[in-house]
């Protein structure tokens, strides 16, 4: 029963427990008239640290698609946080007025000292550099209908892996499923952190690959996870400039590819998947991006327990 339960780490949920999301997601997606009014009379507060266009966004049309209302900050000078106001100060406010709250903050853990003194539901949105549960269950769904099955891929991951939150939290949850393998393309600098190999991949004997050039290992991937080299978490602007143009996906790099494999993108892109590739079949990241809404809808609805 997920009813009452925080989602901080794509961990705090059983293989069973998402299954049981993707089920609900899927009747939604049949029928989505018949869950109109699931949340009618419930409040959902979004308090957003950290800018963001399409996860708020996505957050509120899952509420409102549900018949629930929604209030909350999407950056914090407009909230009491600019007169400094504690994180725990904070939920325990909201958690007065909402039903359940998500929150993204650049500090990593701020969401799980949330979730310690809430009263309500609290959803990690995003923390840092560290995890983005909500974006990687939009992953596993996307995959689940598209290939059927969350098993036995090989999974190519490029770009920023070193600060790629969606990046750590998609390796933590398709590690839990069997026979899956990775690739991990990057430039050396951004590299996946070594707790992610020592601690997923190497305690887990999970087959992992690493390699600086899409183009050599291209044909062996079923799933190309692309990510934005991320501006915001660099400390200087000059090494920024130096890596951002490191990998661009473009009709070239996909002729070399499988005929079923599938492009997916947490999204927002910069330039890192040339606009061409978006009339492949095989591009599937605006897909990905309505499947978030659905997975929202139902972890919304399990949380709070509603049917």
């Amino acid at each position: 029963m997920l009813k009452g339960r925080h989602l901080i780490d794509p961990m705090d949920f059983s293989l069973d427990e998402f299954e049981e999301i993707f089920q609900l997601a899927n009747q939604i997606i049949e029928c989505p008239q018949e869950f109109s009014h699931l949340c009618q009379g419930k409040l959902l507060a979004t308090l957003f640290y950290e800018p963001s266009t399409r996860t708020r966004f996505s957050f509120e049309a899952a509420m409102l698609r549900l018949g629930g209302s929604v209030l909350g900050f999407s950056e914090p000078n407009s909230s009491s946080v600019a007169k400094g106001e504690s994180v725990a100060d904070t939920i325990r406010t909201v958690a007065c007025y909402a039903d359940i709250a998500v929150m993204r903050h650049p500090k990593e853990g701020a969401p799980k000292v949330a979730s310690i003194y809430s009263t309500i539901p609290v959803i990690n949105a995003g923390d840092g550099g560290h995890h983005h549960p909500t974006q990687t269950l939009t992953d596993l769904l996307t995959i689940k209908s598209i290939k059927n099955s969350l098993e036995n891929h090989v999974i190519g991951i490029c770009g920023d892996l070193k600060f790629g939150r969606t990046v750590h939290s998609l390796i933590k949850a398709l590690s839990r499923y069997k026979n899956n393998k990775f690739v991990l393309i990057s430039p050396k600098e951004l590299k996946i952190p070594e707790y992610i190999k020592k601690e997923i991949l190497q305690k887990n004997n999970i087959d992992f690959i690493e390699s600086e050039t899409m183009e050599e290992v291209m044909d062996k991937i079923d799933i190309l996870y692309m990510t934005r080299i991320q501006r915001e978490r660099f400390f200087s602007e000059e090494e920024y400039l130096r890596l951002k143009d490191s990998y661009i996906l473009d009709v070239d790099k996909m002729k070399k590819a499988k005929e079923d494999m599938i492009v997916l993108h947490p999204l927002p892109r910069v330039n890192e998947i040339a606009y061409e590739v978006d009339e492949d079949h095989r591009a599937c990241y605006f897909d990905q991006a309505k499947y978030g809404m659905y997975v929202r809808m139902a972890l919304i609805a399990k949380l709070l327990g509603v049917r």
